[in-house]
């Protein structure tokens, strides 16, 4: 009797604990974008973005902290912030949507596309992104690179500055998801 009451007990718990694991979270993330401009190159990183998944539903997440970026000059990070992006208006960057073509149960990395609302500026967009997905025991490991046009996004370059900054950048991500 008491090795059956076990048994239930462990099952119950190992439900619970795989019913729950369906959900995941940023353990470390990593965002960053280059801009390719006749003048000078651009390049920042984040890691401080945080993001959810939910693997049951492809239900995906994240949010970006604008100021977080981090750029070779201080200067650059100062124009980013106040001048292009109003970081004190729109103090983030969010994508909520759908992942989609990935199976939980593979572990080599998968091709996937996700598909939802990219908002940047205060402006949102309908997007699909590709990237990819890799799932292990105790992980997954989330892949996406991008090109957004600043001008989409409502983000203006002075005209003296044509020349610094490309019209458009690319972003890449990377999220190191752990269950909840």
């Amino acid at each position: 009797m008491t090795i059956v009451k076990l048994f239930l007990i462990g099952s119950l718990v190992t439900s619970a604990f795989l019913v729950n694991a369906q959900k995941y979270t940023t353990v470390s993330s990593s965002i960053s974008f280059f801009s390719d401009a006749a003048i000078e190159d651009i390049k920042a990183e984040n890691t401080k973005a945080l993001s959810i998944f939910n693997v049951s539903t492809g239900d995906v997440a994240f949010s970006i902290p604008i100021k977080d970026f981090e750029f070779e000059k201080s200067l650059m990070k100062e124009h980013f912030n106040e001048k292009y992006m109003e970081t004190e208006k729109y103090p983030k960057a969010t994508f909520q949507g759908k992942v989609t073509g990935y199976s939980s149960s593979l572990t080599e990395e998968q091709i996937v596309t996700a598909t939802g609302k990219l908002t940047i500026h205060g402006v949102t967009k309908d997007v699909i992104l590709s990237g990819s997905l890799t799932f292990s025991e105790e992980k997954i490991e989330a892949k996406s690179s991008f090109k957004i046009a600043l001008a989409d996004y409502k983000i203006k370059i002075p005209q003296l500055l044509w020349q610094n900054i490309a019209e458009e950048v690319e972003v890449s991500l990377n999220f190191i998801y752990k269950p909840i």
